[in-house]
């Protein structure tokens, strides 16, 4: 039995934003000469959610290795 078609119908385009034509403007300080790190404390404030996220997914991977342990003991 052959597929029946469904016409779609087609969504316009999103509108692009233009930029002007001359070079990027430069939102960084001046440098001074060696090349800057962020500094810890910076990096702990941006990117305060990945330990959150690591703790969890070390707690889910514990309890899932923990759960495998008991089926094993439980099933042989």
């Amino acid at each position: 039995m052959a597929r029946r078609k469904t016409h779609r119908q087609r969504r316009p385009p999103a509108p692009r934003s233009r930029r002007p034509a001359g070079p990027a403007p430069s939102h960084s300080p001046p440098d001074s000469g060696g090349t800057s790190q962020p500094s810890s404390a910076d990096l702990r404030q941006e990117y305060h959610y990945v330990i959150t996220d690591l703790k969890r997914i070390g707690l889910t991977a514990a309890a899932m290795f923990a759960l495998l342990a008991v089926l094993a003991l439980t099933l042989t």
